[in-house]
C-alpha cells in the first residue's frame, strides 16, 4: 500500500457487464476465476462508465476476441486490490463478433 493510499479507498465490489450478444465461449472466458484476477491485477482503479476493450482469447481457431466490458458499478473507494470481488452482468447487445470468422463465409480475404 502506498503512503496515500488507505484501506477505505479499496473498492470491495465490482460490477462489470458485457453485452448481450457476446458468444457462449466468450461468457465462459470472461466469467473465469482467471480473467476475474486479471482484472484486479490489471486495473488499478474502476470508475463507473468506464469502458475496457479487453482481449478474452483465441480460442480454437485462431481469431481473436476483444470484449468491451463496462463498469457499472463500484462499491467502496475506486482502487482494486486483491480482495476486490469481481462481479458480472449482462447489458445491452453492441454489436460484439463473438465468432470464429476464420470458419464462415465472412472470413476475410
Amino acid at each position: 500500500m502506498t503512503p496515500t493510499a488507505t484501506s477505505t479507498d479499496a473498492a470491495t465490489r465490482l460490477v462489470v457487464s458485457y453485452p448481450a450478444d457476446l458468444s457462449d465461449w466468450g461468457r465462459m472466458q470472461v466469467e473465469k476465476q482467471s480473467f476475474r484476477a486479471f482484472i484486479r491485477k490489471t486495473r488499478d482503479r474502476a470508475d463507473p462508465g468506464e469502458v475496457w476493450e479487453e482481449f478474452v482469447g483465441v480460442g480454437c481457431c485462431g481469431d481473436t476476441l476483444d470484449v468491451p466490458l463496462r463498469v457499472e458499478r463500484v462499491e467502496g473507494g475506486p482502487r482494486l486490490d486483491g480482495d476486490t470481488t469481481v462481479e458480472f452482468e449482462v447489458r445491452e447487445a453492441c454489436g460484439v463478433d463473438g465468432g470464429w470468422l476464420v470458419q464462415s463465409e465472412a472470413a476475410p480475404d
